[in-house]
């Protein structure tokens, strides 16, 4: 018998994203490894950022966003940002929820480069090749 073509989709879902990831999926264990680099980090982290002021993006996701890129071959931040709407994926690994808005290209960049002076990159990246 064939099945019905439902439109309609629920308002709500209550699942999980943590979930919704293939316990085998590779980037599981990428995620592992960098999240134990940037908890070394923290200190450094802590000394770019000010008191106070406007928050910006975390440097923790800002840097798991760019691993995703590097990954995946992303063309531009634009598309990356692109992708984070979208790719439930991306969402979990970079660690936003799914009704979390995802920041505008720009502001990406200016604290991508932020990160990039201080050779903060070098580090992350080397310790998770590493």
């Amino acid at each position: 018998m064939r099945g019905l073509d439902h439109k309609q989709s629920s308002l709500f879902s209550y699942t999980h994203i943590e979930d919704r990831i293939a316990p085998d999926h590779p980037l599981r264990r990428i995620k592992v490894l960098a999240d134990m680099v940037l908890h070394s980090m923290s200190p450094t982290f802590d000394s770019l950022y000010a008191e106070g002021g406007r928050p910006s993006i975390a440097p923790e996701r800002l840097l798991r966003a760019l691993l995703l890129q590097c990954l995946f071959s992303i063309r531009s931040e634009r598309a990356l940002i692109e992708h984070l709407d979208f790719n439930m994926l991306f969402r979990w690994f970079v660690g936003l929820s799914m009704d979390e808005p995802v920041w505008d290209h720009s502001s990406f960049s200016a604290n991508r480069d932020r990160l990039l002076k201080e050779s903060v990159m070098r580090e992350f990246f080397g310790g998770v090749v590493g």
